[in-house]
C-alpha cells in the first residue's frame, strides 16, 4: 500500500470521519485562489497560513468530519498584531477555566479571547496556523504533515467539485504531507 493510501485510511478509521479522499491538482490550485483573497467578517485580513502550507505539500487528503472528530491538538485561530505578537487565540475544549481566571483578557465569543494588554505597533489580523496532525506519524516515509482548515468558501469549493452535501453539520479539515 502507498503511504498516501495508507494516510487515508487512517483518517478514514478515526471517530468522526464521514469521507477522506485525494484532493486533485485541479481542486487544489482552485482552493489556493479562494484562500488567497479572504477578508473576516470584521475587515480584517485573513491569513490562512495552514492552508498555504498544506497545499504545498506532495499529497492533500481532504477529511469531511461531524462533531465526533477530536478536537484539534492545538488553536486553529491567532488573531496577531504586527508580525508576530499573539493578541488573541481560540479557547480549545478543556481550557475555559484556566482563561476565565485571567484578568487581561477579554472574550469574543464564547470561544476566543483577546489579550487586552498586548498592544501592536502596527496592524491586526487573523491567523490560522499549520496545526499538527498526530495520527499520520505513524506512515511510514511521511514528513512534513500539517493540517488546516478551509475558509467558508474554500469548503464549498472542494463540495462542489465532489458533488458532496454541504451540510453544516459536518466540516472539512485538510491534511498535506511529503514523503521522504
Amino acid at each position: 500500500m502507498l503511504p498516501e493510501e495508507r494516510a487515508v485510511e487512517i483518517i478514514k478509521g478515526m471517530t468522526g470521519t464521514r469521507l477522506a479522499f485525494l484532493l486533485s491538482p485541479e481542486v487544489i490550485i482552485a482552493v489556493q485562489r479562494i484562500e488567497d483573497s479572504i477578508k473576516s467578517q470584521i475587515g480584517l485580513d485573513v491569513v490562512n497560513e495552514g492552508v498555504i502550507q498544506c497545499l504545498r505539500r506532495q499529497h492533500v487528503i481532504c477529511v469531511i468530519k461531524d462533531a465526533r472528530f477530536r478536537p484539534p491538538p492545538e488553536p486553529t485561530v491567532l488573531m496577531m498584531g504586527d508580525s508576530d505578537l499573539v493578541i488573541g487565540t481560540e479557547i480549545l475544549p478543556g481550557q475555559h477555566t484556566h482563561y476565565k481566571e485571567m484578568d487581561n483578557i477579554c472574550w469574543l465569543g464564547d470561544d476566543f479571547v483577546v489579550f487586552t494588554d498586548k498592544v501592536p505597533k502596527t496592524k491586526e489580523f487573523f491567523l490560522m496556523p499549520p496545526v499538527s496532525f498526530p495520527e499520520l506519524e505513524q506512515v511510514p516515509g511521511a514528513t512534513n504533515i500539517v493540517s488546516c482548515s478551509p475558509s467558508p468558501l474554500g469548503d464549498l469549493i472542494i463540495k462542489n467539485h465532489y458533488g458532496l452535501e454541504d451540510d453544516p453539520k459536518l466540516a472539512s479539515i485538510l491534511v498535506g504531507f511529503d514523503i521522504s
